[in-house]
């Protein structure tokens, strides 16, 4: 199986179909930490960092951000003394799609 973090996210359209269960359970076997969500009845994907201070929560944030934007998917990010949550979901579809899993992968080799 290739790892979801070499992976890169697909275009994705209004009508694209969400990640299945059994999609969902294999993606996460390869996620440690990361947790759904449900949000208003949609799925989101979340897990928080813990750094020593604000600059390095910051630094992290910053970092996602660039990922976020090589591969044209961006998440909520709040950042915090000491902390960064990241939020991944896709909009288009109202749930979690690939795209999510991969940049949740992508995210944790930041660090």
């Amino acid at each position: 199986m290739v790892s979801l973090s070499v992976k890169h996210c697909e275009i994705c359209r209004a009508g694209a179909p969400l990640a299945t269960r059994e999609e969902i359970a294999q993606y996460l076997s390869q996620l440690a930490g990361w947790q759904i969500l449900d949000v208003a009845g949609v799925n989101h994907l979340q897990k928080s960092y813990s750094f020593k201070n604000f600059a390095q929560a910051l630094r992290f944030t910053t970092q996602v951000g660039a990922i976020a934007e090589e591969e044209n998917h961006h998440p909520t990010i709040l950042t915090e003394w000491g902390k960064v949550t990241v939020t991944w979901w896709t909009h288009k579809i109202a749930g979690l799609h690939a795209n999510d899993f991969i940049m949740a992968a992508k995210t944790d080799d930041l660090l």
